[in-house]
């Protein structure tokens, strides 16, 4: 899968090191938690499908780490700054084993297909 990015040299030199720094520990603290944890969900406050996914997962079993961002009132620049990392649109953003696997809808057919089993086993 390719994914459109626009390529550097169509950036000006002077906003570089803004593209690079900009809200930088948000992406850091994710990737810390998808390296040191099997799941991963990224959500936000008052999101039912954050919820949904939250709930598929207990229903497993299994053990994840969950991290929350803001509200639909607040750090929405900093959550902007997720879904341009992960070119994922929408919340939750759900990692196993490091993979990006999409919402609450792609977690749920992973988990009724037996496919999260075995991605997890592996």
């Amino acid at each position: 899968m390719t994914r459109s990015i626009l390529d550097e040299s169509q950036i000006h030199p002077a906003i570089r090191k803004a593209l690079t720094s900009n809200n930088s520990e948000i992406i850091r603290e994710v990737q810390a938690a998808i390296a040191s944890n099997a799941v991963v969900v990224i959500g936000m406050a008052q999101n039912p499908f954050v919820r949904k996914a939250r709930k598929l997962l207990d229903a497993t079993g299994r053990p994840y780490k969950y991290l929350e961002y803001g509200s639909y009132l607040n750090q929405w620049r900093r959550r902007n700054s997720l879904k341009m990392w992960s070119g994922w649109p929408t919340f939750p953003m759900v990692f196993v084993k490091g993979m990006l696997v999409g919402g609450a809808g792609e977690l749920q057919r992973l988990i009724d297909s037996g496919e999260f089993s075995r991605m997890i086993a592996d």
